[in-house]
């Protein structure tokens, strides 16, 4: 992780309290994947890194340990927090309900500029792939992201577009999980278009069908993802 990718991070939360910017710091790098699962959090390289004294640091371990997301190993210290089962059980189960809302909302009021912007954003992600570009895999998860927003904006529901946007950073790092496998991205895309056909015909349980098997494509992959890291230890 690039040292000016942390020091951009730290400027977003300055006026928070020097061990809760750390925290927001690392926290977010861990959701996006910037630090990896399993990887060993060294508390002088962060600090030189974050330019803050060790003592903060410490404190944001203690915070990221509570969320989950970092463990304490004994004679080693800090470490990312490996994806479990439950964790994905439990993000993915949240985001099917409010997913699967999304789009029964969606059929029902999105414009023809949405269906539009929609169309682009699948044909962009497309693109993509069809570019050297697929190693970037930070660009295809924004790529995904961008689909699903233009969903998103098109229930017209503020609180279940705040819902949604909370649950993203902790859809990130599977997400990346997801994407990472080069063959299902030919799958995530035909995914996209089923979706992007429903919604053109207005037909709900097309639609809600059509999401509930892309997310449970992700849920399969990233599962199977998990059990080869374990095996791996």
């Amino acid at each position: 992780m690039a040292k000016n990718e942390l020091d951009l991070q730290m400027e977003d939360y300055q006026y928070l309290p020097l061990r809760d910017v750390v925290f927001r710091t690392l926290r977010q790098a861990i959701l996006r994947g910037e630090l990896k699962p399993g990887e060993r959090l060294m508390e002088i390289r962060l600090a030189n890194q974050l330019g803050v004294s060790r003592t903060p640091i410490r404190e944001a371990f203690r915070m990221l340990e509570l969320d989950g997301l970092v463990i304490m190993v004994p004679r080693k210290g800090a470490q990312v927090a490996q994806i479990t089962e439950k964790d994905l059980n439990d993000v993915l189960e949240v985001r099917l309900g409010l997913e699967e809302l999304a789009v029964k909302l969606a059929c029902q009021r999105i414009t023809e500029s949405e269906l539009q912007k929609l169309y682009q954003a699948s044909r962009s992600f497309e693109q993509m792939l069809e570019t050297t570009e697929t190693d970037d895999l930070q660009k295809l998860a924004q790529a995904d992201v961008a689909f699903h927003d233009v969903i998103y904006q098109a229930t017209n529901n503020e609180r279940l577009i705040q819902l949604l946007n909370n649950l993203r950073e902790q859809m990130y790092r599977y997400r990346l999980e997801y994407i990472k496998d080069e063959e299902k991205r030919q799958i995530l895309l035909a995914e996209h278009r089923k979706i992007y056909k429903a919604l053109c015909s207005r037909h709900v349980e097309e639609a809600k069908q059509a999401m509930r098997e892309h997310i449970d494509n992700q849920e399969i992959t990233v599962l199977k993802n998990i059990k080869e890291q374990e095996n791996d230890f």
